[in-house]
């Protein structure tokens, strides 16, 4: 009989304690390679609280030094945000701890090993341990100038990328202009010239970039005008659906593509983005042809990937980042009236279709001022009411009018009863 996948680690684990460094450094390397080939299930029976204590003791008790120590739980953590696993055990471990005192202490020596710095950082941020703002002020400056390493190795392009997928990782923390500001635009505008990051890699600077947006509406005129984050954003999006292989059948979490896994992140960074964005943009109006573009190559094969589509449409047009006109000749409208004409429609992406349309009737009630814009608005209106019954848009009303209650009270965000009049009249 075969041994499973977390048994071999745990065997492997447990010789460490009896080996060299040199031996040691091997089996963490087909440690790693089990890590690599682990699914959801052995990832969390294996990496417990008790597994991560039990590394802290070995560190302690030097049955293990800590730069093998690292070099086995940077790939586990690297591999955790590859595959969208989240582990919570670290962050109640002696590990954690560890890290962050060893931060500080390094931070504090004046002649820093900056290597190793990045390392602990990374691990840090990577194995998803509480921070503070002191730790981030040492992490984000230290990873973001691993970051902007110019050579276009393999080795130091995988540096970065490790560098940046780590700071994605601070999420929703609002930090200072000056920590990051000046080194990330310099990062956005290297690649821009000669394009040698990765797919990955280039995601995650504006992940970063966009999750500081949140907070600093300031950086509207940088992301939007300079940085043109709509553009940069709709090619990548471009380039990775023509790669995808969609005609793959969908296949259980953290076994998607690549490239599947990138177009996911992007669609998440989206719906930051739109949230935040002021700006109508025509880069934006472009943005999100290519969403509708992803959400037609996926339809069919990933279900994931078509609900992120949809909330990026309904955020978009809920913020008024373009004119109703623009999700009208870019194809969103028609793409929701499709999602919901589809035979099996969870409650999900129900709500986000109907709250799709309930915004493109607020936005087209009322009148203009200009007697030619009033024109524009109601030909815009006949022609998406005329979209809404070739569809046979009333009859999918009536037969969602009975869900409106439960919808309401799952998502905690009104639907009107009265949806199905609001296109009625011009």
């Amino acid at each position: 009989m075969s041994t499973s996948a977390p048994e071999r680690f745990n065997e492997l684990l447990c010789e460490l304690e009896h080996c060299n460094e040199d031996e040691q450094r091997k089996k963490i390397g087909e440690m790693n390679e089990i890590v690599d080939r682990m699914r959801e299930d052995e990832h969390k029976s294996v990496f417990s609280t008790e597994l991560y204590d039990k590394i802290y003791k070995m560190i302690e008790e030097k049955k293990m030094t800590m730069e093998n120590a690292i070099l086995l739980l940077k790939h586990v953590g690297y591999c955790d945000v590859l595959k969208n696993f989240w582990n919570p055990f670290v962050e109640k471990s002696s590990l954690s701890r560890r890290f962050e005192k060893m931060i500080f202490e390094e931070e504090k020596k004046e002649k820093k090993n900056e290597n190793f710095l990045v390392d602990l950082c990374e691990c840090h941020l990577f194995l998803k341990n509480g921070s503070s703002y002191e730790l981030l002020s040492i992490c984000v400056p230290c990873l973001l100038k691993a970051a902007s390493k110019k050579e276009e190795s393999e080795e130091t392009q995988k540096e970065v990328e490790i560098a940046l997928l780590a700071l994605c990782e601070i999420g929703f923390f609002n930090l200072k202009q000056e920590q990051y500001l000046k080194d990330i635009t310099e990062i956005i505008k290297h690649q821009q010239k000669h394009r040698n990051l990765t797919k990955i890699a280039y995601q995650s600077v504006w992940d970063f970039f966009i999750h500081r947006f949140w907070f600093d509406n300031s950086l509207e005129e940088v992301i939007v005008n300079k940085m043109h984050f709509g553009r940069e954003a709709a090619r990548e999006l471009e380039e990775l659906t023509r790669n995808v292989n969609w005609k793959r059948k969908e296949v259980e979490p953290g076994k998607e593509t690549r490239e599947v896994f990138i177009l996911m992140r992007w669609l998440q960074t989206f719906s930051i983005y739109f949230q935040s964005c002021r700006l109508k943009n025509e880069e934006n109006v472009e943005l999100l042809k290519n969403i509708v573009q992803v959400y037609r190559a996926a339809k069919g094969n990933n279900g994931v990937i078509c609900n992120l589509c949809i909330s990026s449409l309904r955020i978009a047009v809920q913020r008024r980042v373009v004119k109703v006109e623009d999700l009208l000749n870019g194809g969103a409208v028609d793409t929701v009236l499709e999602e919901m004409q589809r035979p099996k429609l969870n409650d999900n992406m129900a709500y986000e279709c109907f709250q799709f349309l309930v915004n493109v009737s607020y936005r087209l009630k009322g009148k203009e001022k200009s007697e030619n814009d009033e024109m524009k608005r109601k030909a815009i209106k006949m022609e998406i009411f005329e979209k809404m019954e070739e569809e046979g848009y009333e009859d999918t009303i009536t037969t969602f009018h009975k869900i409106f209650e439960f919808l309401n009270k799952k998502y905690f965000n009104e639907l009107p009863f009265n949806i199905s009049d609001y296109f009625v009249y011009v």
